[in-house]
């Protein structure tokens, strides 16, 4: 399997989950490039290639945190999900939530995985080089 040219966009309010998760995609060597938003707004923001965001290229998957200010992870997943132009793009929820309520909700909305944030390290580097794995290399998606 080849892998493919995509960035992943992660939209993660906390600094140091994403300065872990690029150091985790790094040491997992998975090549493509993970670009951050900070909250809901910022990621619709992106996806939409609003202020400051117009150059943005569309993202092959969306890790997606839950719990963010402004706008959380439920809401901006419900309208990523409402939209024809931005329906298909694949989203993993990736947060420190056990909830059987998110769990289910995120489903109910449209999420193409649900995942806990793993506590170590490694359990990170681990997690992004399956994902990697997974939507690079193996899954079929549509062209945009």
């Amino acid at each position: 399997m080849k892998a493919r040219a995509m960035k992943i966009l992660m939209a993660d309010d906390d600094a140091d989950d994403r300065m872990l998760a690029q150091d985790a995609l790094r040491k997992s060597r998975v090549l493509n490039e993970l670009v951050c938003v900070e909250d809901g707004e910022q990621l619709l923001a992106y996806l939409r290639r609003e202020p400051p965001f117009e150059d943005a290229e569309r993202p092959g998957f969306i890790l997606l945190d839950l719990n963010m200010p402004k706008k959380d992870g439920r809401e901006a997943l419900e309208e990523i999900k409402a939209d024809p132009s931005l329906r298909r793009i694949p989203i993993v929820v990736l947060t420190t939530s056990k909830a059987e309520e998110d769990l289910l909700r995120s489903y109910d909305l449209g999420a193409a995985s649900f995942i806990t944030k793993p506590v170590t390290f490694e359990g990170l580097v681990e997690l992004m080089k399956t994902l990697g794995r997974y939507w690079i290399e193996l899954v079929e998606l549509p062209e945009t």
